[in-house]
């Protein structure tokens, strides 16, 4: 898989609700390479302030032209990219990692996301449906402006969006797992991303009977494996460890150890 390390224009950027911030960047030769899941590794200061590139889920690509990045603004580096108007740069390497994997033609699939979680969901729910499958869209927010925004993300795509929110103020009161009884009788695959105990619960659920793929989520300071910042324990290998940033960030959800 090719990587790029590359000083990408900020086009548009964007906060769509409280703590939330969409950037488009020109990167065509990422945007042309980029699979649903897989990451960037983005600069988010100048002068190297902060010194380490935050890792970052690609929420969406036009091949050969843009990139779109979904951003959780919570501490120093990414308040940074607030700061960003169209024309600035950024350095950007990747795609990085292991994306999530294809399904049968016409088959029926759920996407999970929790949160931030719901960000790498649009590339895949848009490839998906490229491959006639048929995505549905269980995400899951804080409160109804957050899900609003999740929600409008998908907005054009032909997929159902279900929602939940923990204060019951739009959708589903309560976790987006609490959805996955009704709507889980006819998949046949289950994409998740979203916080730890969340991504837990739906590899319980899903148990052996669904496949389920997880995307992982964890600090890391390079992207490459090299400074082995984000090991996980591997199950099946007492004492062994998988990077997050090159075995995934996408695992079968049974290549995990849940706590």
């Amino acid at each position: 898989m090719p990587e790029f390390q590359k000083n990408c224009t900020v086009i548009t950027g964007e906060q769509p609700a409280r703590g939330l911030l969409r950037l488009r960047l020109a990167a065509p030769e990422i945007a042309a390479a980029v699979r649903p899941g897989q990451f960037v590794m983005v600069a988010c200061g100048a002068d190297r302030d902060p010194l380490l590139r935050r890792p970052l889920s690609v929420h969406n690509a036009e091949a050969g032209a843009t990139i779109d990045l979904l951003v959780r603004v919570l501490g120093r580096g990414t308040a940074a990219l607030t700061r960003l108007r169209a024309g600035d740069t950024l350095s950007v390497l990747g795609p990085l990692g292991r994306g999530f994997g294809e399904a049968q033609e016409g088959a029926e699939v759920l996407l999970v996301g929790g949160g931030i979680g719901c960000a790498p969901l649009l590339l895949l729910a848009r490839r998906l449906l490229a491959r006639r499958a048929r995505p549905v869209l269980l995400l899951g927010a804080a409160h109804g402006a957050e899900a609003r925004a999740f929600r409008d993300c998908f907005q054009g795509l032909d997929c159902p969006v279900h929602l939940s929110t923990d204060d019951g103020s739009l959708g589903y009161h309560g976790f987006v797992t609490g959805l996955l009884p009704e709507l889980a009788a006819a998949a046949s695959r289950v994409y998740a991303c979203g916080p730890m105990p969340m991504m837990a619960a739906v590899a319980r659920f899903c148990g052996s009977r669904l496949p389920c793929e997880v995307s992982l989520e964890s600090r890391m300071a390079c992207g490459l494996g090299a400074c082995l910042g984000c090991a996980v324990p591997a199950p099946d290998r007492p004492g062994a460890y998988r990077h997050v940033c090159k075995d995934g960030p996408v695992f079968p959800a049974n290549e995990v150890l849940w706590p």
